[in-house]
């Protein structure tokens, strides 16, 4: 097999991923999962429960990136490694700090488990990184991954539909996220970047 085909492959297979998990992320999914398991606690094991299915089947096309013929295009030599280290470094520590202001638990949706959160919307964040971007995990992700110091055609694919897979992905997340809290997140949207932080001027006010 080509590496050109092994890319092809890599790239479909993380649309799909992408399809499936923004749908099981969406107020429909969680609606119908309601009515297919009727008086079950849906709410409190749901987001544990997507969490798990979006690792565990993900793997399968981290398989396909080690184990299909692949090409190299280049790695980045000392000294210069150094700085793409040190920025992904930096975007593992955003990660971290996103986390933490989301709510690690809530997240993960070890919360859930012992608070059910059905009949509330939880808490909008808007301050720390979310005064800067509306999606600074995303964002994060990004820097991460493409400040890799080694590069091949599979793992350019890997990238390339990893990043459009969180574009779209927070496109879809944005609509839920308007559902819920209406005229309070049209006005972040308004007033707050999306991915990339505005380069002058201070962040976006709190209110």
């Amino acid at each position: 097999m080509a590496p050109l085909l092994s890319s092809l492959l890599i790239f479909f297979a993380l649309g799909v991923y992408g399809l499936v998990h923004s749908w099981l992320a969406s107020l429909q999914a969680k609606r119908w999962a309601r009515r297919l398991l009727g008086d079950l606690p849906v709410d409190r094991y749901y987001r544990l429960a997507y969490n798990l299915f979006a690792v565990v089947s993900l793997l399968p096309v981290m398989a396909m990136v080690t184990l299909l013929p692949d090409r190299p295009l280049y790695v980045i030599p000392f000294p210069w490694v150094m700085l793409t280290l040190a920025v992904q470094g930096l975007a593992v520590l955003a990660l971290l700090v996103g986390l933490l202001q989301t709510g690690v638990m809530d997240f993960l949706g070890l919360r859930q488990l012992v608070v059910s959160s059905r009949g509330g919307n939880g808490q909008l964040v808007k301050d720390g990184l979310y005064r800067w971007v509306r999606h600074p995990l995303y964002t994060a992700g990004l820097v991460f991954i493409w400040f890799s110091p080694v590069m091949s055609t599979n793992l350019l694919a890997f990238f390339a539909g990893l990043s459009v897979y969180l574009v779209i992905g927070a496109y879809f997340e944005e609509r839920k996220l308007i559902l819920v809290y209406g005229d309070a997140y049209r006005r972040i949207q308004q007033n707050t970047p999306m991915f990339i932080p505005r380069t002058f001027g201070p962040p976006a006010s709190k209110e």
